[in-house]
């Protein structure tokens, strides 16, 4: 086992990021608060890499600060100051999709680290829980945004106030997770997941990854018009020309063909 607590493989233009801390349940000390940016931030500036996977070494995928690092309220403050300042939360905001692979308890800080992948696949060993009011903290890497986004303002609040864990399969029911797959599974699941983005138009999964972001976070209406300036922005690019969508067309024919059972 290594002792680096933040590990990085790439293979195939999927970069798999692991909290490597398990017998701290890969709780965020210090150290993991300054390391998982910068792999995430490499990652993003990488020619090799298309897709980032993050999980956690198991048993846990995080449980969130690690307290007994903090200690006092002062050390406490010391650390939280450490924590990136990027718009949305603990990683920085990279060009190619983050897919959270959560193969176990992911608890307060580590609940939201899962939120701000760009979305989720669940092992079956996979648990939520936002125990902020339950330690007597306050979320600050978005979760009252997020978790209201995921499964909406009622089931939110519930979540938040009872403090409450939240299984696999009921995290998929309420729309947290995208699949819920065996234990096992979980690292190829994703990595499968990974290459179909890394079979796409690099510069067109950029693109339409930022709008998603950009539009997330103004009103509705705003949303639409930024989806049809962007639109138009690609079409005047070139991107966007008859021949280029028509061949690319047949590659998604060919290859919906071949997905067919």
């Amino acid at each position: 086992m290594s002792d680096e607590v933040v590990l990085l493989d790439v293979a195939g233009g999927t970069a798999t990021i692991t909290l490597n801390r398990p017998r701290a349940r890969n709780a965020l000390s210090r150290e993991v608060l300054r390391t998982l940016p910068r792999t995430v931030q490499e990652c993003g500036a990488r020619d090799d890499v298309r897709a980032v996977i993050i999980t956690g070494a198991d048993p846990a995928f995080c449980a969130g600060l690690d307290l007994k690092e903090l200690g006092s309220d002062d050390r406490r403050r010391g650390a939280t100051a450490e924590a990136p300042t990027e718009p949305g939360g603990p990683l920085p905001r990279i060009s190619k999709p983050i897919i959270g692979a959560i193969n176990g308890a992911a608890i307060t800080g580590g609940f939201e680290l899962a939120l701000n992948c760009d979305f989720l696949v669940a092992s079956d060993r996979a648990r939520f829980a936002d125990t902020h009011t339950r330690v007597g903290i306050q979320p600050g890497w978005g979760l009252t945004v997020l978790l209201r986004e995921a499964v909406g303002i009622r089931r939110a609040r519930e979540l938040s106030t009872t403090g409450n864990f939240l299984d696999a399969g009921t995290a998929l029911t309420w729309g947290l997770v995208n699949h819920v797959v065996p234990h096992e599974q979980l690292l190829p699941f994703c990595r499968q997941l990974a290459a179909d983005i890394a079979s796409n138009d690099p510069a067109g999964v950029s693109r339409i990854l930022t709008t998603y972001r950009d539009g997330s976070m103004v009103t509705e209406r705003e949303a639409w018009t930024l989806e049809a300036e962007v639109s138009r922005e690609w079409m005047a690019t070139g991107h966007g020309s008859a021949s280029e969508v028509a061949r690319r067309r047949e590659d998604v024919m060919a290859r919906g063909r071949g997905q067919v059972r």
